[in-house]
C-alpha cells in the first residue's frame, strides 16, 4: 500500500511536469522537481526516466477525461455530452503534441496503443447512451468516431480555431434524421 504522502508527492509531481512540459517541452527533470516541491531523488524514485514521466502525465491525462463520462452523460444528453468530452479529449491531445518534444517514436506508439482501447470504451459508453435514447444513429462505430476527431487536434488552434465548426459536423452526420 502507498502512503499518503507518497501519493500526493507523486500527484504534485505529475501536476507540476504537466505544467512545465506543456509549457516548453525541454524543461529538466530537476526544475520539475522544484516546481512540484520534491527532492530530485523524490522524482527519480516515482520516475526513473523523463520518458517515464512524460508517459505518466499523459496517461493521468487520459484517465482523467475517461472518467468523465458517467457524470456528463448524468448532466446531459447524448450528443452534448459526446460534444463536451470530445472537446476535452481535443485539448488534451494538443497538449500532448505539446508534450511530444520529450518522447522517442517508441514512446508514442506506447501511448497510442495504451490509451486506445480505454478511450474507444469511453466513446462507445456515449455513442450508446446517444442510440439508446435515438439520438445517435445506429451505424454510429466509436473507431470511426476517434479516427474523424484525430483531425480535431491537429486543427491549429489560433488564430481561428476550426476544431469547434469540424466537431459540429461531425456530430450532425451522427444524429438520427427523424
Amino acid at each position: 500500500m502507498v502512503r499518503s504522502d507518497a501519493r500526493e508527492n507523486r500527484a504534485r509531481i505529475l501536476a507540476a511536469a504537466r505544467e512545465a512540459l506543456t509549457a516548453d517541452g525541454s524543461t529538466s527533470m530537476n526544475q520539475i522537481a522544484q516546481r512540484a516541491g520534491v527532492g530530485a531523488g523524490t522524482l527519480y524514485r516515482n520516475f526513473p526516466t523523463r520518458e517515464a514521466l512524460v508517459l505518466a502525465v499523459y496517461q493521468d491525462e487520459v484517465t482523467r477525461i475517461i472518467g468523465t463520462v458517467p457524470e456528463l452523460l448524468a448532466k446531459m444528453p447524448p450528443l452534448e455530452a459526446l460534444r463536451h468530452w470530445t472537446t476535452d479529449l481535443v485539448e488534451a491531445m494538443r497538449r500532448k503534441h505539446g508534450l511530444g518534444d520529450a518522447l522517442s517514436p517508441g514512446a508514442h506508439q506506447a501511448i497510442s496503443e495504451q490509451s486506445y482501447g480505454p478511450v474507444v470504451a469511453a466513446i462507445t459508453e456515449l455513442l450508446d447512451a446517444g442510440k439508446k435514447d435515438g439520438s445517435i444513429r445506429e451505424d454510429a462505430d466509436p473507431g470511426d468516431f476517434l479516427q474523424l476527431t484525430g483531425a480535431l487536434w491537429r486543427a491549429a488552434p489560433d488564430p481561428e480555431d476550426r476544431a469547434p465548426r469540424m466537431l459540429a459536423l461531425i456530430l450532425d452526420g451522427l444524429r438520427t434524421h427523424r
